[in-house]
């Protein structure tokens, strides 16, 4: 009888790498088509309306580009900790606390020029952000605590902590909801593109995403980084300071998580709020990982989860099609590209099980 056994490729395929994510989109567009069409949908007019809806205009590729930011921005801080093997799920909470720190800053800085006011809005959202990613990267390497479950109950005490200051004293006093005060002008992201909400903050991810693949590939320290997710043993061998490298990564992880955060107050809501993410942090770990933690593949993957939320939403608007439905296919898409890029790493291999 025969079998299969798995096993993993010696030498990727580059072509493979290239080709696997199309197949998977295509085979994902196939599957989705199916509960599609039995909602009474054909299916290639379903999705000429999430293309459109994603890409059609002016407005929708704008939209598309404010989703793409905050992203991109959370799967660049998941890839960079994954990368020397710092499972840090907890961009979430790292998102909000750089939204929370930010915002105070923002609050109240009504008398300090944009020039001023925005570069120094970032670095409190980016120091907010590292240090919530701080604290479960020292419990892992002084304590061995693991992180997975540290950064994880993270997301949820910082959420949390934002709901009780914005139900509680830091309700703002002039619509009574559960909201900051209105962030000063001076610290709002510019609009690029005008009749838009194009802001300052997507550059500032695609800027991001550069850097990272600077650091990565360029530095020293991206080596070192590679090094220890390689082989932690023959890093300290090698005479690298694992510890130090994995809690400093931790920190530009969250920085970067932080940054979304900024990005959201400063660019789009204009206020510290409970809903600040729908659930970028926890997004941007199934874009690390489609990416192959590579920053090329990040941006790619960023952008075509926005191209499928944004188009989905449209395609429910259009078509009717269950909210549920467009939901589920976000999901069979990401699933498909999971398991294609499973096999650029690995093949099956026929074999005979003895009798």
């Amino acid at each position: 009888m025969a079998f299969f056994t798995v096993e993993k490729r010696l030498l990727p395929s580059r072509r493979l790498n290239i080709a696997a994510p199309i197949v998977s989109t295509l085979v994902a567009l196939v599957i989705s088509a199916v509960p599609i069409y039995v909602g009474g949908v054909n299916p290639l007019y379903g999705y000429g309306e999430l293309l459109y809806g994603a890409l059609g205009d002016k407005l929708a590729i704008t939209e598309t580009f404010v989703l793409f930011a905050p992203l991109l921005l959370c799967g660049l801080a998941v890839a960079l900790a994954f990368t020397c093997k710092f499972w840090n799920i907890g961009a979430e909470g790292q998102l909000y606390s750089g939204g929370l720190f930010a915002s105070f800053f923002a609050v109240y800085a009504t008398s300090i020029p944009s020039v001023i006011a925005i570069p120094a809005m970032l670095a409190v959202g980016f120091l907010g952000g590292a240090g919530w990613a701080a604290i479960p990267a020292i419990l892992k390497v002084k304590l061995k605590v693991d992180e997975v479950v540290t950064t994880l109950l993270g997301n949820w005490i910082m959420t949390y902590a934002v709901e009780a200051l914005l139900f509680g004293p830091w309700k703002n006093p002039a619509t009574g909801w559960p909201e900051s005060p209105v962030i000063s002008d001076t610290t709002k992201f510019p609009i690029l593109i005008a009749g838009s909400r194009f802001h300052f903050g997507i550059i500032l991810a695609l800027l991001v995403a550069v850097v990272f693949y600077i650091i990565v590939r360029k530095t020293k320290w991206g080596f070192e980084l590679l090094g220890i997710g390689g082989n932690q043993t023959a890093s300290y061998a090698a005479g690298i300071n694992v510890p130090r490298q994995i809690i400093l990564a931790a920190i530009v992880s969250g920085g970067i998580a932080g940054l979304a955060g900024v990005g959201q107050v400063a660019g789009i809501q204009f206020h510290m709020t409970t809903d600040l993410s729908p659930g970028y942090g926890y997004t941007g770990v199934i874009i690390a990982m489609v990416g192959a933690l590579n920053p090329i593949g990040v941006v790619l993957a960023s952008f075509l989860l926005a191209v499928v939320v944004q188009g989905t939403q449209a395609m429910h608007r259009a078509t009717g099609v269950p909210w549920a439905l467009a939901e589920g296919m976000q999901g069979i898409i990401l699933l498909c590209l999971l398991v294609g890029i499973f096999f650029t790493k690995y093949r099956l291999k026929q074999g005979r099980r003895r009798s």
